[in-house]
């Protein structure tokens, strides 16, 4: 094995595990501890005055 053909296959891999990481972030699962982090610094509670 060339150092071309070791470059495509980690390529590929990286490539695999990036759209993984993107379905997984963006699955519907995901939607509802999104939603509630996106709200955190609108939250009063979570404020906190000096």
């Amino acid at each position: 094995m060339d150092i071309g053909t070791a470059s495509g296959i980690v390529t590929a891999i990286a490539f695999v595990a990036f759209i993984a990481g993107w379905v997984w972030a963006w699955g519907d699962k995901r939607k509802p501890e999104f939603d509630a982090a996106a709200r955190l610094p609108l939250d009063e509670q979570s404020e906190k005055i000096s």
